[in-house]
């Protein structure tokens, strides 16, 4: 049986353009409301990724409205609010691997 985390690293390993959690989730069959979890699935899968000649790239969020670029995230995950203007229009991150 394979893992939701290999399934993870699969779809994201044969994907050609990265996708955020709601599309992971959809693609897996995962429930909307538990696609939030798929967040901690992302940080652990980069760090295993490590030693195996991949890496889990993320495309960071982004403010819709001023278009600030949230580059200093410490682990994958959507920000509430935008740093710079306050909004809370912020594109969901995008992930991909690659070799």
């Amino acid at each position: 049986m394979i893992t939701r985390r290999e399934r993870i690293i699969e779809l994201l390993s044969t994907t050609d353009v990265p996708l955020d959690v709601h599309q992971i989730a959809l693609a897996l069959g995962i429930e909307r409301s538990d696609a939030q979890s798929l967040y901690e699935d992302l940080e652990h899968i980069a760090k295993s990724l490590r030693g195996k000649g991949k890496v889990l790239l993320m495309i960071p969020p982004t403010c819709k409205s001023c278009g600030y670029v949230f580059r200093d995230l410490s682990k994958p995950k959507r920000p509430s609010k935008c740093p710079k203007c306050r909004s809370e229009r912020i594109t969901n991150p995008q992930f991909i691997i690659e070799k």
